[in-house]
């Protein structure tokens, strides 16, 4: 352990595509304090399993490394940046909170201030998803319900981001949620559209920060889904998978209505009813 390891990373944590891009261009936006909207490409949140990022916390090449001997290098690469940071640091994080052994974790209490965890209806997370990664709606449902599901993990060639273990969509929450080393507040996507001053609010008072009201509504306006839209179509969007027509698609809720079958919905709900019905989907 790093001795001087600072209790200053806060986690922006969620299974893919339930609102965790949104709110960290809202918060870049919030922090930076531009009198324009931060560009889509340079928000300065990096996503926690960013291979340059470890890379450079180390000293090391994780390319020359075995998947398991990376996952064990990357909470020391977590402590050695919180050892050299001034502030706080918010990281992304699409991993599940506990390693597949169900124990271990790559999120240590000591260099941990907080997590934010976003959570969606898995029905509209199969519809995004597949669009996301230009599969079918499917195979999206399948991978939601693997319990060693793994993103990141094609051996076969070398990407700019580290394997991260999902595992099924249920345990990703459940995880997250029931650990208790970590602070955390949950925000469900869906109160997040429907109520997006108060529910970012509630977000900024549980992470100390404090800012105007008229600062927090700026930066709502600057990262509303017209204007990240617009910048994703004049220059492109880093975070979209190459053969996905776009990263920012509608940004509703309930889009899942217009997409899946009823057998692809009842699949999901049977998949998931318990934490559905914990979150209010069903």
């Amino acid at each position: 352990m790093i001795q001087s390891a600072q209790n200053n990373i806060v986690w922006l944590a969620s299974y893919p595509k339930s609102g965790n891009t949104w709110f960290r261009i809202f918060l870049a936006n919030l922090l930076k304090g531009r009198e324009e909207p931060v560009d889509i490409n340079a928000i300065g949140i990096s996503i926690a399993s960013s291979r340059e990022l470890i890379d450079q916390a180390l000293g090391i090449c994780t390319a020359d490394l075995r998947f398991d001997e990376v996952e064990k290098l990357r909470p020391l690469a977590y402590q050695q940046i919180s050892t050299e940071a001034n502030d706080i640091i918010y990281f992304k994080a699409h991993d599940a909170y506990f390693l597949p052994n169900g124990k271990d974790t790559l999120f240590h209490s000591q260099v941990s201030k907080a997590a934010v965890y976003f959570i969606r209806n898995p029905l509209d997370i199969a519809v995004s998803f597949a669009h996301h990664n230009a599969t079918s709606i499917d195979r999206i449902i399948q991978r939601m319900a693997d319990d060693t599901y793994t993103l990141c993990d094609n051996e076969d060639r070398l990407i700019n981001q580290l394997p991260q273990f999902l595992n099924t969509w249920g345990e990703h929450s459940k995880g997250w949620l029931n650990q208790t080393d970590i602070p955390i507040l949950v925000l469900r996507y869906e109160d997040m559209l429907l109520d997006t001053m108060n529910t970012f609010k509630k977000a900024l008072q549980f992470l100390d920060l404090k800012y105007s009201d008229s600062d927090i509504l700026r930066a709502i306006e600057f990262s509303s889904f017209d204007v990240l839209k617009l910048q994703e179509q004049k220059q492109g969007f880093y975070e979209r998978m190459a053969k996905a027509s776009s990263f920012f698609r509608n940004g509703r809720a309930n889009d899942y209505i217009n997409h899946l079958t009823k057998s692809q919905i009842d699949q999901i709900i049977q998949i998931n009813f318990d934490r559905m019905k914990c979150f209010s989907y069903i």
